[in-house]
């Protein structure tokens, strides 16, 4: 519909995968999986509830009566209560048994950790197909020397793939939180309207080894190794903001990556993937704008700010159960997760197309090349027989008349013929780009990359080798 407001998340950005774990038919399947499990547990248990009752529940779980769901909800204005009735049509017998001793918590907060595990493990996915493609990068051009900086300085050169191993390591630190956040999810179980689970005491007559049993239950068959030990109506609400922390780790990754690449660009040295028809400027028809870098940045950034809601939402619940959470919660939670995967699938998609010019890359590393051999030409001048004092002094005014050509006459870096014209220092032109091989100094660059892929990103790939081999496509 165009004349509605709808979330560009959702009609531009994220993947149809996180946009169903989000959607309504996934909450409501999961409202009557939870109640399934709910009363399959309670029989075992010992309450009076028929095999043909947990049958009728479960020949009904997936078709919804979302028509009766909705005239109900605007008789009660109550929406568990309306799913609830609906799901009593479809089964009349065992009408009286569903959501017993529960409260409207039961399903909701128990399929809001069911839903964002089922988010993380998808986010986990692409996470790993990311390393992946970005890993495959690294690797080829881990012996490609190019001009590093430091404060935005031309600093002392380090190589392509050793700068994509940077952007690699802070993925396989986001993978490493990812995994213990995951890890951590645990259900609400059945705790009542203030966790006592008070109902269940009148229910199982007292029998607290029976009420403890029921959330181990329920944990079991909804794929959960535990319950909370402890809660009021709700799960801490902190879990909340662990989860969507995860998600802005992995958010300052991408937009690390995406603000160096977009400075890379402008440089001439990377560029990312720039399609046959694709239109840089409405204006400017030969501009090649880095519009998938600039999104991941601008939907990164996005992601990190939305952790202040969860946080917030922590700290200002009162006692057992307050309700201003779930507004912000309806919000907050499925966009970080609609954001961080729209930020992946871009960040994938520029990963696996970006473009190195190898000529630029050397010529920006030849313009400065010359000031960080100048230790290395003056030891072999010292060799000859040269006074490495005075060679530094001579060394030190032919380096600021060479910048003053750069900087000032805006022309090319003549340092290495202004030492090669100075008798002091005895050595031909030849003698001097002999010290200059840029692969002398890049350190043990290569074999870092090497090691690195080794021993911390090739476990995880092959841990997770069932994930690889995703497609992305970029919409707009």
């Amino acid at each position: 519909m165009k004349d509605i407001y709808e979330s560009p998340l959702n009609s531009r950005y994220s993947s149809k995968e996180m946009k169903y774990i989000f959607s309504p038919d996934f909450k409501f399947r999961t409202w009557r999986k939870l109640w399934i499990a709910l009363a399959e547990s309670e029989k075992e248990l010992g309450l009076t509830i028929t095999d043909e009752q947990i049958a009728e529940l479960k020949a009904h779980a997936d078709d919804i009566n979302y028509e009766v769901a909705e005239a109900y909800e605007k008789e009660f204005r109550h929406d568990v209560m309306s799913h609830v009735h609906a799901y009593g049509e479809q089964c009349p017998k065992a009408k009286g048994i569903i959501h017993l001793g529960a409260t409207s918590c039961y399903v909701g907060d128990n399929t809001d950790v069911i839903t964002m595990t089922e988010a993380l493990k998808l986010v986990r996915k692409k996470l790993v197909n990311l390393i992946n493609e970005l890993s495959k990068f690294a690797d080829e051009y881990k012996s490609m020397p190019c001009l590093a900086y430091t404060h935005y300085q031309p600093a002392q050169p380090t190589t392509i793939g050793k700068r994509a191993s940077l952007w690699l390591n802070d993925l396989v630190m986001d993978m490493a939180s990812l995994e213990f956040q995951i890890s951590q999810m645990r259900l609400l179980g059945s705790k009542g309207t203030t966790g006592t689970q008070a109902s269940f005491v009148e229910l199982f007559e007292g029998d607290s080894e029976k009420i403890k049993a029921l959330d181990r239950k329920i944990a079991e068959k909804m794929g959960f190794e535990s319950c909370y030990m402890v809660s009021g109506q709700t799960y801490s609400r902190k879990l909340d903001y662990n989860v969507l922390s995860v998600l802005a780790q992995i958010a300052q990754s991408a937009y690390k990556f995406s603000g160096d690449l977009r400075m890379l660009q402008h440089e001439k040295e990377i560029e990312e993937p720039f399609e046959k028809h694709q239109i840089g400027s409405s204006a400017m028809a030969y501009k090649r704008n880095p519009m998938r870098s600039e999104r991941i940045s601008s939907l990164a950034r996005y992601v990190i700010a939305d952790t202040v809601n969860p946080a917030i939402t922590a700290a200002t619940q009162w006692f057992e159960r307050t309700l201003d959470d779930s507004a912000n919660k309806r919000i907050s939670i499925p966009e970080a997760f609609l954001a961080i995967d729209a930020v992946l699938e871009l960040y994938i998609n520029v990963a696996q197309g970006l473009v190195v010019y190898p000529k630029m890359v050397e010529k920006h590393l030849l313009a400065e090349l010359p000031f960080m051999a100048t230790e290395n030409i003056m030891m072999a001048a010292v060799k000859k027989g040269g006074d490495r004092q005075e060679l530094h002094e001579r060394i030190r005014v032919h380096s600021m008349d060479a910048g003053k050509v750069v900087k000032v006459d805006g022309k090319p870096n003549d340092l290495i013929d202004r030492i090669a014209a100075d008798p002091m220092f005895g050595l031909t032109k030849e003698e001097i780009l002999s010290e200059m091989k840029t692969e002398n100094f890049v350190g043990r660059a290569p074999e870092q990359v090497t090691e690195f892929i080794e021993a911390e990103v090739r476990p995880i790939l092959e841990k997770y080798s069932d994930l690889l081999g995703i497609s992305v496509e970029i919409k707009v």
